[in-house]
């Protein structure tokens, strides 16, 4: 073999192996594009087919090709079907699922701490020591506020029917009754009924007295009985005014330890959530709605009864302005019957003469 033939076939074969070099190049930059294309998450979930799809090719620059063989390249169509599983987006689904299921988390946690019975009786259940002590103090002040609307309503409505049934007898009457009459008419024992028994006693311990003097004390024994009267009736108020007066600031009290609950389980669970700071408030503001429920029906049902008590004392002062009237017609009866007496036996020895 000549110098001139040995050095063309050495070039045929060079450029040869070049061409079968560049082909196999062609799969590994397919599956380095396609690599690209897919997801970060597919690409960590199958590295596998993209390394292991030129391993085929790589064994044909291992194997020696005749030069008169062109047919060599045939092969390198293989490759290709073993970069195809590369482009699969199988993986695609279960990423999702591992980046929604963190989201899902904290929501169930919030719902799974959140209290389930947000009623009146179930926040009370939930509350702390103080504020069950703070509500259930306040719901006895409201209680008693009733309970004494009831009490002394029917006492105020009683006490005025005898009041005005003893105005209109001593309207109707043409005296003073006595104090036997008092008792044989049946009057009903009430202030009116002592007014007149009053009267007639202290009229009769002080016949022959000036009439001056009976006046000024029958007016002060009257003044008495209205005055004990008004005390009587006014028994029980005081209270309703006590709770009219404290009960906000109490349930201001409990609104407060209510807060302060809340802020200490934000610090213990250094966290601001809903779930946390909900339960201390509605606390919070239930003890301040108990406080409103008895503070304002006792103030109103004591101005109510204030206004009744100042009327019932009129009825009185109107049943002692009549007893008075009736203790000085008779004592101006009894004086102008005194002197009348004289007065007829000085006409009786005039005419005699």
């Amino acid at each position: 073999m000549t110098h001139d033939t040995v050095f063309p076939a050495a070039r045929r074969r060079t450029g040869r192996q070049a061409i079968i070099a560049a082909l196999l190049a062609l799969p590994l930059l397919a599956g380095g594009v396609q690599a690209q294309t897919t997801s970060p998450e597919a690409a960590q979930a199958e590295p596998a087919p993209s390394l292991l799809a030129p391993s085929p090719a790589g064994q044909v620059p291992g194997t020696v090709f005749p030069s008169g063989q062109p047919s060599a390249i045939a092969p390198l169509g293989s490759p290709a079907p073993a970069t195809e599983p590369a482009t699969t987006n199988a993986p695609t689904p279960a990423a999702t699922d591992v980046s929604v299921a963190p989201a899902e988390a904290p929501s169930a946690a919030g719902a799974a701490t959140l209290p389930h019975d947000l009623s009146p009786w179930g926040m009370f259940m939930a509350a702390d020591y103080v504020v069950k002590a703070v509500m259930i103090g306040l719901a006895f002040a409201s209680v008693v506020t009733w309970t004494i609307w009831l009490a002394k309503a029917l006492e105020l409505t009683a006490a005025k029917m005898r009041a005005g049934r003893g105005v209109r007898r001593l309207g109707e009457a043409e005296g003073l009754p006595s104090a036997d009459a008092v008792d044989a008419e049946g009057w009903r024992r009430g202030p009116v009924a002592a007014m007149v028994q009053t009267a007639a006693a202290e009229r009769a311990r002080s016949a022959g007295l000036p009439a001056d003097g009976v006046k000024e004390r029958v007016a002060i024994a009257l003044q008495r009985i209205e005055a004990r009267a008004g005390r009587r009736m006014a028994r029980g108020t005081g209270l309703l005014a006590t709770i009219g007066s404290t009960a906000p600031f109490v349930g201001l009290f409990g609104t407060v330890w209510g807060i302060m609950n809340s802020f200490i389980g934000i610090s213990q669970a250094n966290t601001t959530n809903l779930a946390v700071v909900a339960p201390g408030i509605a606390e919070a503001l239930l003890a301040t709605a108990i406080g409103l429920v008895a503070a304002i029906p006792a103030v109103i049902i004591y101005n109510v009864f204030a206004r009744a008590i100042a009327g019932y004392r009129a009825v009185l002062s109107d049943a002692s302005a009549a007893v008075l009237q009736h203790l000085s017609r008779d004592l101006d009866r009894a004086r102008v019957a005194a002197g009348a007496g004289p007065q007829r036996a000085a006409y009786a020895r005039a005419a005699a003469e």
